[in-house]
């Protein structure tokens, strides 16, 4: 090519480069979570694919360990104005986040200051009522909701001479099997995953009991803990008798106990909807079905219905408007029926809203795998009550705490029921009058 030709087609090449111009890069958005393992995975593939769905914006997963290290390392990074756009709060910290006015963008102004279209009745009344205010406006964004159920080794059933298809309904019945399976060889009844969750706050919700006055702490800051008051005496009293005979089997906090289940040493495990992925991985050598928490007969308005747990997505303020335009996108990207039906489905996790339901009921979901249904139909098996819409304590991340310590004296010997409830009301209710004055 002579030197002529090789100028002017490098003269073309500039001139095409300079008309495309730079690529423009996207606009970043830092999201901190803290699901781990499969449902970890399953949180990072949201945000690649809406990544993957538009070249304007980049959600940025990163995973910040347990839901109690994510939400204090948010208020740190806060402070130290290092925060990130989004963060994933359990519902716990809900009455805690909602006191951090000036650091909390919400929702609903994220919204309407977005120009993104959002309608809260669009989404499961028994999932937003725990996120909005009286007057309706929603603070943080509903992502990861679940309730308790129970699961069942039906393998276990029919070896104890129960029926695999139905599930104990009442706690007598939950006694009544145990005896019959532990008589077939399993060295416990049942275990429970989250102690307090399932077995305090549900339990009482799925009662029609309260835990605390002012409606849970819904009615503001005033509220004391009743726990030590209601019908959950009695219901604890039982759990530490059925631990002397390993009818129960206490497993430890969290998710500590779910070993006994997939290791088929209990055969009824009490444990969140949101274990569905975690039990279909690891409960692959015997059947299992998915049954409804069951209730004490005697306690008139059991049952209710159950509350959520999880967590919900809340915005920091601080960051620039163009980003914040960017994380209203991506909660309409989680909010689209598509997604929060694929969502439901893989992980256990509640559809946020109505049209992801029917969705995933249209696709033929729940008839190819039963009891899958089961925790929307026990969040909706009453419309909520004073007792059953949710909780708003202040520090309740560490009343949480203290709830379980005193539960594991009663399952340990140490102590009566009313004894611990009556500690744990105590202890919880010094906290609350500190938090209290603090955002007063």
């Amino acid at each position: 090519m002579s030197t002529r030709r090789r100028l002017l087609a490098g003269s073309a090449l500039v001139a095409v480069l300079l008309a495309a111009g730079p690529a423009a890069a996207k606009i970043e958005i830092q999201w901190w979570f803290a699901l781990s393992g499969p449902l970890g995975e399953k949180t990072a593939k949201l945000a690649a694919d809406f990544n993957a769905s538009q070249n304007e914006y980049e959600v940025k997963a990163v995973y910040k360990g347990s839901y109690a290290e994510t939400m204090t390392g948010a208020i740190a990074a806060f402070r130290a104005k290092q925060h990130p756009h989004i963060v994933q709060v359990f519902e716990v910290g809900t009455a805690t986040m909602m006191a951090a006015k000036g650091a909390v963008y919400p929702v609903y102004q994220l919204m309407a200051d977005a120009g993104e279209p959002f309608d809260p009745k669009s989404y499961l009344p028994a999932v937003v009522g725990y996120y909005t205010t009286a007057k309706g406006e929603m603070l943080s964004f509903p992502f990861n909701s679940s309730t308790p159920v129970m699961y069942y080794n039906k393998n276990a059933f029919e070896k104890a001479g129960l029926d695999p298809a139905k599930p104990p309904a009442t706690w007598p019945e939950v006694e009544a099997a145990a005896k019959k399976l532990q008589a077939a060889g399993y060295p416990c009844g049942f275990t429970t995953q989250w102690p307090s969750w399932i077995q305090v706050e549900n339990w009482s919700a799925w009662h029609d009991q309260p835990l605390g006055t002012l409606e849970n702490g819904f009615g503001g800051l005033g509220t004391e803990l009743v726990i030590n008051k209601t019908k959950l005496v009695d219901h604890i009293a039982a759990l530490g008798e059925w631990q002397k005979s390993k009818i129960f089997d206490y497993g430890g906090r969290r998710g500590d106990a779910d070993p006994k289940f997939f290791n088929q040493q209990c055969p009824i495990f009490f444990a969140s909807s949101a274990a569905y992925a975690a039990v279909k991985a690891n409960a692959k050598d015997f059947a299992w079905g998915i049954g409804k928490l069951p209730y004490w007969p005697h306690i008139e308005g059991a049952p209710q219905n159950s509350i959520i747990g999880g967590a919900s997505l809340w915005v920091l303020r601080g960051h620039k408007p163009e980003e914040y335009k960017g994380v209203a996108k991506f909660f309409s990207y989680l909010s689209s029926p598509e997604v929060q039906a694929r969502w439901h489905q893989e992980t256990g996790y509640l559809p946020i809203t109505p049209a992801a339901y029917e969705l995933t009921k249209k696709s033929g979901f729940y008839e190819k795998n039963p009891g899958t249904e089961t925790s929307i139909l026990q969040m909706t098996n009453e419309p909520p009550t004073a007792n059953s819409k949710g909780l708003r304590f202040g520090s309740f991340v560490q009343i949480r705490d203290i709830i379980e310590e005193e539960l594991e004296a009663v399952f340990q010997g140490k102590k009566g029921a009313q004894e611990a409830l009556d500690s744990a009301a105590k202890r919880g209710n010094e906290l609350l009058r500190q938090f209290e004055k603090a955002n007063s």
